[in-house]
């Protein structure tokens, strides 16, 4: 496929993206946070081209040089949104650190097998030019700018607000919002130009990141329930949108990729639901609960019932198909979307994970299953923990699994995670009828790497992926 001599980095249009090449490289995050293991995070270079003599092996490793950072989502410096600006390459990784505020800009472009170490921000430039911690997700802008989301302030208190870097020199510009227009929560968010609106999700207090996670917490308000919505040019919050029980700790969240969609879906982990939000007649923002993923009664856990806990979602190119991963029950799904209102499950893959058969829960009442999943095992390894990040290429044949949420959460609900190492999965997806099913010529097992096992949280795909890029 010819490449635009006078455009900018990624696609004119989401369908011109699933036309692109297939991806050949995927960079994951690893952790050691934890685990017991004194070592820096690192970010993993996965080989995943099929013709390639290290298919499904990691070949290059990018250790950051400070320790305890919790390296947890990243992203790109540029994508589709700086499509028409030919001065702009998609050549660095912006990797965010949840826990010290850190960020490094990883060099991809030099060599895209063995990245490089470019520049590093430190906690104190984020905190004194924003007043902002705890960095979470990021999206890049068609100015050429860097928009990152945080969780928290410099003291351990929620706060819902972004940070502005500049895309060529990544020097810190500020707070993206108003001042005194943060939110109560801060998580993921998507941006929707051409309806001039930002949404934005709620995750918890980052003081309490560092300990066990504490049921009673959810209903004392130490975590989100709301999405909020954002004035996109006068960078203030317009709207406050209460999601309810259902709603307890969205998390991400995700326009349609048509960029004239004024509609999207954010996934609730804690209330195990997906809401669909939508822009009215009158002009404002309203959501419906479209899917909801029953507890199951359980015997052996910490609760007499089990969320599902929805931890990820995305979207197909062509806005046909949603995914999600469910970390406690093991299971991913895949909803044929063509009626916003109303998924249609089409595909399920099950890992076993916190229901698997012979551990330490037994399911006394299930609305789904007749009985509890086999743990799966692939190329001889039982798979630790539950499908946590999901990332899907361009053309949606393949969805990539990652196993840990994260770090002090793993510990709690999946010791032997973090013990044996997490696991990156390939599924593979049916785009004509729907239907999943896990590739067992594929798996990435990181209780092998070579300073003990790890975990391993999210992944970008070498030529961009359907979390990275937005049309404007």
């Amino acid at each position: 496929m010819a490449k635009c001599a006078t455009c900018g980095p990624g696609y004119k249009t989401p369908l011109d993206a699933m036309k692109a090449p297939q991806e050949d490289l995927i960079y994951v995050t690893c952790i050691y946070r934890n685990t017991g293991t004194n070592k820096p995070d690192y970010l993993s270079t996965v080989d995943v081209d099929p013709k390639s003599p290290t298919f499904s092996q990691i070949i290059h490793r990018l250790p950051m040089p400070n320790m305890l950072d919790e390296l947890h989502h990243l992203g790109w410096n540029a994508c589709s949104s700086c499509y028409g600006d030919p001065t702009k390459k998609r050549d660095r990784l912006v990797l965010l650190s949840l826990i010290s505020s850190r960020i490094y800009i990883v060099d991809v472009g030099t060599d895209q097998r063995a990245p490089r170490l470019h520049k590093i921000v430190e906690p104190i430039d984020v905190y004194f030019k924003s007043n902002l911690a705890n960095l979470h997700s990021l999206h890049c802008l068609g100015s050429g700018e860097v928009m990152i989301s945080s969780v928290g302030d410099p003291s351990g208190n929620a706060k819902g607000g972004f940070v502005l870097l500049d895309g060529e020199t990544f020097e810190v510009k500020g707070a993206w919002e108003k001042e005194g227009q943060a939110a109560p929560f801060g998580y993921d968010f998507w941006y929707q130009p051409r309806h001039n609106v930002m949404i934005s999700t709620e995750w918890g207090t980052p003081k309490l990141m560092f300990d066990i996670f504490k049921w009673d917490d959810v209903p004392a308000g130490l975590y989100g329930h709301s999405i909020n919505v954002w004035d996109w040019n006068k960078h203030t919050r317009i709207q406050t949108l209460d999601l309810g029980e259902d709603g307890y700790i969205p998390m991400e969240i995700r326009f349609l990729h048509n960029p004239s969609a004024a509609e999207g879906f954010v996934g609730c982990s804690y209330g195990s639901s997906v809401f669909r939000f939508y822009k009215t007649q009158k002009g404002d923002w309203a959501t419906e609960r479209v899917i909801k993923i029953i507890n199951k009664k359980v015997e052996g856990w910490a609760l007499p019932e089990m969320p599902g806990l929805i931890t990820s979602i995305v979207i197909s190119m062509d806005d046909r198909f949603l995914f999600l991963s469910n970390w406690l029950h093991g299971d991913v799904r895949q909803y044929d979307i063509s009626n916003t209102s109303k998924p249609k499950l089409v595909g399920q893959v099950w890992m076993g994970a916190g229901i698997a058969k012979g551990g330490p829960v037994t399911v006394v009442h299930d609305e789904d299953l007749k009985c509890q999943p086999e743990p799966l095992i692939l190329k001889g390894k039982k798979i630790q923990g539950g499908p946590q990040m999901i990332q899907l290429s361009f053309d949606g044949k393949r969805l990539y699994c990652t196993t840990s949420l994260y770090s002090a959460w793993d510990k709690q609900f999946y010791p032997d995670l973090v013990k044996e190492g997490a696991a990156m999965l390939q599924i593979d997806v049916d785009t004509v009828k729907g239907g999943l099913s896990i590739n067992k010529d594929f798996l990435i097992d990181f209780g092998k790497e070579p300073d003990g096992p790890c975990l391993a949280h999210d992944m970008r795909l070498s030529g961009g992926d359907c979390s990275s890029d937005i049309w404007i």
